[in-house]
């Protein structure tokens, strides 16, 4: 683990009915505050205009490419309000979250109330509450790239991005929230287990702390020259306003130094970097030196949130959503 670095859980394996992410690591971490914010406190709903499914910035198109980079694929969701996912693009994870190995308690759903294109050129992940229990009784959305390809070349870099708003809640009624945006390995579609295969965790977030996570998973579990099941991170890195606004999460995959690179960006500014060095050549190669797929989920519950207080509790707002405006990937070849 790199100077710094917060240990903690993060590992999601893609299998369905066997997937692996987090053990829970203990953590003392204080808390963050958000200020501004306008949420409901008691348990219900998240505050919002009279149509829930219209979000209130309007879509950027997608970025033209950094200097350097070319544009291989991009979705900017567009699609009529309320629809679903084109399933040629994406694929629906659906199930209970008490068979993905983290504790999670949501059911994951292909439901047009938990992942739907909001007519704005957003896609929204939403996590909804039934029933008076807080630990019991949640639904929301994980899809993923059908896509498979997007990777870095030897002597190239690649590079993937979104515009995402994380759910509007604090750390007062977001207790149990897990929004999340990264990716795994292709080697694990074709039999290599997690985490030789490689995750790369490009945005995580927990309990509306206005903060985002980068990590990479690596090697074998537990333990290994990646500590899994924390991975290598960031730590917890601020992220004001992400809350309440869009803000821009990035990753750069770059084959082109030597040692090679991944690097984390926030809104265009690299907040964290992680040599090739760190791990010897083998466990590298194997995590990082192929080609990868896009997840966005919205998690409640588990071992992540439960290292920073846990939840949900009576307090946790049902409605929260994820809003992701567009979603590229760009490469520079070799």
């Amino acid at each position: 683990m790199a100077p710094g670095d917060i240990p903690r859980p993060s590992t999601r394996r893609r299998s369905r009915g066997s997937r692996f992410r987090r053990t829970l690591v203990g953590l003392s971490v204080g808390a963050l505050t958000l200020a501004g914010l306008t949420v409901t406190a008691q348990h219900g709903a998240v505050a919002a205009p009279a149509d829930t499914r219209a979000a209130a910035a309007a879509p950027a198109d997608v970025p033209a490419p950094p200097a350097g980079f070319t544009t291989t694929w991009s979705d900017d969701f567009n699609g009529a309000a309320g629809s679903g996912l084109d399933t040629g693009t994406w694929k629906y994870d659906t199930g209970p979250g008490s068979s993905f190995g983290t504790g999670e308690i949501e059911t994951m759903t292909d439901s047009t109330d938990n992942v739907f294109l909001d007519g704005n050129g957003h896609l929204v992940l939403k996590a909804l509450h039934s029933g008076s229990d807080p630990g019991a009784g949640w639904t929301s959305g994980r899809v993923e790239t059908q896509d498979d390809s997007f990777g870095a070349p030897p002597g190239g870099v690649v590079m993937m991005q979104s515009s995402i708003k994380q759910p509007d809640v604090t750390t007062d009624n977001g207790a149990g929230y897990w929004p999340a945006f990264w990716m795994l390995g292709q080697p694990l579609r074709t039999g290599t287990t997690w985490p030789t295969s490689g995750e790369v965790d490009i945005l995580e977030d927990v309990n509306g702390r206005s903060s985002v996570f980068g990590t990479l998973h690596c090697g074998v579990s537990p333990g290994g020259p990646c500590n899994e099941s924390s991975g290598i991170g960031s730590g917890e890195h601020a992220c004001p306003g992400c809350q309440s606004d869009y803000h821009t999460y990035a990753v750069q995959i770059d084959r082109s130094t030597s040692p090679e690179q991944i690097r984390w960006y926030l809104d265009g500014q690299n907040y964290f970097t992680l040599d090739s060095t760190q791990v010897d050549s083998d466990t590298w190669t194997k995590a990082v030196d192929h080609p990868f797929f896009i997840i966005y989920d919205l998690a409640m519950g588990g071992g992540f949130p439960g290292a920073f207080g846990g939840g949900p509790n009576a307090n946790t707002v049902s409605g929260g959503q994820m809003d992701i405006d567009y979603v590229a990937v760009y490469n520079k070849a070799p």
